[in-house]
């Protein structure tokens, strides 16, 4: 894990060795997802249909007034590049319990839209008299005297169209991009808080990365945050919190357990794969189920990946694992065998997987696979010789959880404003737990558990950036590529999520289409679960 209070000494560190990375132009563009309107768990379930939608913000986001001025607690200001004056007016930043409506969203952006053209450099050839052309010194000027009318939403979008473009922007020019840039991030450092709203805290968070990215040193930034890990127990304290008032985890663990346990039910040789076995919790509940059959119970072997996050957690190998199973086992009297294997999801081969002749094979993908480089980072493509590998072993079943997220290919600007609205609805849905917000545990678990993925994804690029993110749709493209096909879902496995769900805030949702089964804040998608054969 990862300190964020150091960010500053890393920042000024990185700065002097980092070089130039790639990174692409803000363009307003429309997602290639789909929208599911849900509708609370307590109602009746329905199938809905995938239709289009833009990349604006699903959750509704208000203009209210903002709290005192909160600088980040671990992020002092970074001294300006170059020196900027700007007078800060009032704070008018954004919350999710209302919204500046959407049209008002969509005018705000192309305005932003034609600032950026008007004041564009001609193409190549074209005739023009450059004694008349402004610069884009001018449009950020312009940006940074509409910065503090804008909303907090307003104010990271925007700063994000500035450092998007401040390694590509002529070079005379640089200057003046990385000063607007550092001026509009001043305006945000007194919007947020990680004590603050939803907003706020999660606008602390890109504020980090945004300021990393701008550095041009994202990777070797987002390696010197792991500074400072919290302790194997810490960490696991932090990631119990968050399964108890997030139903994410739980979500996954139960869909997986329930299409597993339907798809084994008449078999005598059980053999599970997981590819990310964490400290095993998920099989506990299915050892118990299969020990009750009336024939009598099973033969089952699991095998574990490994991963360096939960061994750190668990403070140790996947032998302890296969101990806790196997006590287990023991007591309920099924028959049981563990392998672990010790290697990185990417590097794992057919000896690793220890598969025999007889076995009835299951394999589960839980939030894992998004973190395997495929043809855009690598020509190795591990993600998609990964699922070659699996379907090559015939499994009677796959099963897949990923978060609903184009954040893989999508250029940095579809990227940035897919993270701004996934996160938002993560962060409003956890702030449903009704903790303090100076709550001390919820902020560590927050920075520990879910800040590194927004460094990642907006600060890193190429090879160093861990999170990438897929839609179901591009799931299901590649899975059908590498020979799977859906596996339609029985109506039972809705029915026991709706359950679980019963635990939870009734602004949590569930909703199936095209063969998924998505779970949501309110009306945005967040994580999709599917059944492969």
């Amino acid at each position: 894990m990862f300190c964020l209070r150091n960010l500053l000494t890393a920042s000024q560190e990185a700065l002097a060795c980092s070089s130039t990375h790639n990174s692409h132009l803000l363009l307003p563009s429309k997602s290639q997802g789909a929208e599911l309107s849900f509708q609370a768990y307590a109602e009746q379930f329905y199938t809905l249909e995938s239709t289009p939608v833009t990349d604006y913000a699903v959750l509704s986001s208000p203009t209210a007034a903002s709290v005192s001025s909160n600088k980040s607690p671990f992020s002092p200001q970074l001294s300006h590049f170059y020196v900027s004056d700007v007078h800060h007016s009032s704070d008018n930043s954004s919350s999710l319990n209302g919204s500046f409506e959407a049209d008002d969203e969509n005018n705000w952006m192309q305005s932003l839209w034609m600032l950026r053209n008007e004041f564009m450099e001609p193409e190549c050839g074209s005739v023009t008299d450059e004694s008349v052309q402004p610069g884009y010194g001018t449009r950020y000027h312009r940006i940074v005297e509409m910065a503090p009318n804008m909303d907090l939403k307003q104010l990271l979008i925007a700063c994000a169209e500035i450092v998007s473009e401040a390694d590509i922007v002529p070079f005379s020019e640089r200057k003046v991009a990385a000063s607007a840039a550092e001026t509009v991030m001043d305006i945000i450092q007194g919007r947020v808080s990680v004590s603050g709203d939803p907003l706020q805290r999660l606008g602390a968070y890109i504020l980090e990365a945004l300021r990393a990215r701008l550095l041009l040193s994202g990777s070797l930034i987002f390696k010197k945050l792991k500074c400072n890990e919290p302790s194997g127990p810490e960490l696991m304290s932090h990631m119990q919190l968050l399964s108890q008032i997030c139903p994410y985890y739980r979500f996954a663990y139960t869909s997986a357990t329930a299409v597993i346990l339907e798809a084994m039910q008449n078999e005598k040789r059980i053999h599970i794969i997981d590819f990310q076995i964490a400290q095993g919790s998920q099989w506990l509940s299915f050892i118990q189920a299969v020990s009750r059959r009336p024939d009598g119970p099973p033969y089952v072997c699991i095998t574990g990946v490994d991963d360096s996050e939960s061994s750190h957690a668990r403070g140790g190998g996947l032998e302890l694992v296969g101990q806790r199973l196997a006590r287990l086992a023991e007591s309920c009297g099924v028959p049981f065998e563990f392998h672990g294997a010790a290697t990185s999801v990417c590097d794992v081969q057919l000896e690793n997987l220890k598969v025999q002749h007889g076995e009835a094979l299951a394999v589960n993908f839980p939030y894992v696979l998004h973190h395997i480089p495929d043809e855009s980072v690598s020509t190795s493509n591990h993600r998609d010789r990964l699922l070659r590998l699996v379907k090559s072993l015939s499994p009677k079943v796959m099963t897949l959880v990923e978060q609903e997220s184009n954040t893989n290919t999508a250029a940095f600007s579809q990227r940035f404003r897919e993270t701004l609205d996934y996160y938002a609805a993560m962060f409003e849905s956890i702030d449903a737990a009704a903790l303090a917000r100076d709550d001390k545990q919820r902020i560590n678990a927050e920075e520990h558990c879910v800040a590194k993925d927004v460094v990642s994804i907006i600060a890193c690029e190429g090879d160093e950036r861990r999170e990438r993110h897929e839609l179901f749709g591009k799931w299901k493209s590649r899975l059908t590529m590498a020979g799977f096909s859906s596996i339609p879902l029985n109506p039972s496995v809705a029915t026991t999520v709706r359950d679980m769900l019963k635990e939870y805030s009734p602004n949590y949702a569930i909703a199936e289409a095209n063969g998924a089964l998505y779970i949501g804040w309110k009306n945005k998608a967040l994580v999709s679960f599917s059944a492969w054969g």
